[in-house]
């Protein structure tokens, strides 16, 4: 690991340009490059994201998976390449700042990927649907039991080794992804764990949780995953 160390972070976004400005405000200045995957959105997030001093990428096919994909294949043509990669939502819910207890495991040596736990954290009323309550909850006991790991959350706001996510060979290309790279993680016997994070009120409408059939998509695709590896 360089020192001090190479941090890049990816923020998948679709349609965010009201609150990408924040995000990318409050991001430690610590971070190397702010690689923001514009995915097909249908507003400013590019123009905005690049204004702010990201790194913007263009992916036209729909799929959250896909976006952090497009990010990283970007990053894989660096130069030097980063030591850690963090994973941050676009719409504000997360608290940029709180990064920095987030990659401490990773810098202490006492893990290669670190999620950050909305299920231990402090959670604004509102900020997350029952059925993504439920669902993380269903998701993580299912991988307790069927595959031995032991998470809280699939909450997007994580921190992996580079070296580490890129030896996963992720592939799910929307709502999968996060609990991919947790199953594939615990399988390849990759050290984790999870630190507490707040989580608050999204600016505009979830793409997920806004919808019945984006609840649906993801609960779907979820279990699909877990079954998929085990």
């Amino acid at each position: 690991m360089h020192n001090p160390p190479i941090i890049d972070v990816i923020i998948p976004a679709y349609n965010e340009e009201k609150s990408i400005p924040k995000v990318i405000a409050e991001i430690p200045n610590i971070v190397r490059h702010i690689v923001v995957a514009n995915n097909n959105s249908t507003d400013r997030t590019g123009e905005v994201a690049k204004a702010e001093g990201a790194e913007v990428v263009f992916e036209r096919q729909k799929g959250y998976g896909k976006a952090c994909l497009t990010a990283m294949d970007w990053i894989k043509k660096q130069a030097i390449q980063p030591d850690i990669v963090v994973f941050l939502d676009g719409d504000y819910s997360d608290y940029p700042a709180e990064m920095l207890e987030l990659i401490q495991p990773i810098l202490k040596g006492k893990a290669e990927m670190v999620i950050g736990s909305r299920a231990l954290g402090q959670r604004e009323s509102g900020s997350m649907t029952f059925p993504q309550v439920f669902g993380n909850w269903l998701a993580t006991t299912m991988m307790k039991y069927m595959q031995g790991a032991k998470f809280s959350d699939l909450g997007p706001f994580r921190a992996i080794v580079w070296k580490r996510l890129l030896d996963l060979n992720m592939v799910d290309q929307n709502f999968g992804w996060t609990i991919e790279m947790q199953i594939k993680a615990h399988k390849a016997g990759l050290q984790y764990t999870e630190v507490p994070v707040n989580y608050r009120k999204r600016i505009g409408v979830s793409k997920v949780s806004g919808t019945v059939k984006g609840v649906i998509g993801a609960g779907y695709k979820i279990i699909f995953t877990i079954f998929k590896y085990w």
